[in-house]
């Protein structure tokens, strides 16, 4: 039987295995993992350091956390990397920790995680943790965002680059912009369904992109429910004031009606919906692309980990 969160610090003596990801970002991480070691020690906590996973599979973990009752995997970078981990540990008895450390940390920042090295090593040495949802999308696991459209045409370019900081990512939007065209895409849920042409469709467990860029102001990490944000076509100088617009939290939920094509953004949150996706718009889950298909089935798996957080 599994030990409740609310035992584990009575019961279990804090053990944590931090994953670290030499590549994310655009930083070295040798004062990093400096810092984390000197700070972990001070606690007198049993710890390991593990490298990243080349092809993100952590199974081969499972077994040592069980034989060795480890508390906390604490992952050091992006939301690439927190992708892989919780999927492949999330059936394990432990807390997750985020260590803020990629190009985006969007999960990290929708749960009040601080960038601050220190600060985040403060609250996973308080072990408080929540229950956080996460998302399938056809077979694929998620946990933050997934997107269709324009911003995962962003995202297959951003992966190729050497340099992934944000300042490259907003160089690649910007290019992206002014060529960007819309997908058709038929929308299908229990009470509604409707057809649109858009510039892209973003999937969102957390409330941003990452970079504090927020897409979805009213998403939250374990409400049971998927943002989603439809951006529907439009002149280019529109569309720049919509997005804008959205970031910014103008426009509220919705509820969806006879009057969606005439709205320049459709905002609402369901459970679970099918995406047809007519003309094969490029797919992005959590920042990392994916290969696109002709239908989505998206749905949310609530309660998936738990995860370290205010």
């Amino acid at each position: 039987m599994p030990v409740s969160n609310e035992l584990f610090p009575i019961l279990m003596a804090q053990k944590i295995i931090y994953i670290y990801n030499p590549i994310s970002g655009a930083k070295r991480k040798d004062s990093l993992l400096k810092r984390i070691e000197t700070a972990t020690k001070a606690h007198d906590l049993h710890f390991e350091f593990i490298v990243t996973d080349a092809k993100g599979d952590y199974q081969f973990l499972k077994s040592k956390i069980d034989h060795e009752k480890i508390t906390d995997v604490v992952i050091i970078g992006g939301d690439g990397t927190v992708n892989q981990v919780t999927n492949s540990l999330r059936g394990c008895n432990v807390r997750f920790g985020i260590i803020p450390a990629g190009s985006g940390n969007g999960l990290a920042y929708a749960a009040g995680i601080p960038k601050n090295t220190i600060s985040a090593l403060q609250l996973i040495f308080a072990h408080h943790s929540k229950k956080t949802d996460a998302f399938f999308i056809n077979e694929h696991y998620g946990c933050m965002l997934s997107g269709l459209g324009f911003d995962a045409a962003v995202a297959y370019k951003f992966a190729t680059l050497p340099n992934r900081g944000l300042s490259t990512y907003i160089k690649q939007t910007l290019l992206h912009f002014f060529k960007a065209s819309t997908y058709p895409f038929e929308i299908i849920m229990d009470d509604h369904s409707f057809v649109t042409d858009a510039y892209f469709i973003s999937i969102a467990n957390s409330n941003q992109f990452g970079n504090k860029f927020t897409i979805a102001p009213k998403a939250k990490l374990n409400d049971g429910l998927l943002d989603i944000v439809i951006v529907q076509k439009m002149s280019k100088a529109k569309l720049a004031l919509s997005v804008l617009n959205q970031i910014r939290g103008n426009y509220k939920l919705q509820r969806l009606g006879k009057d969606n094509t005439e709205r320049a953004v459709l905002y609402f949150q369901t459970p679970s919906l099918i995406i047809k996706n007519l003309k094969h718009a490029p797919l992005h889950i959590d920042g990392d692309p994916y290969q696109t298909a002709s239908k989505f089935k998206i749905e949310i798996l609530k309660d998936s980990f738990e995860l370290i957080r205010p």
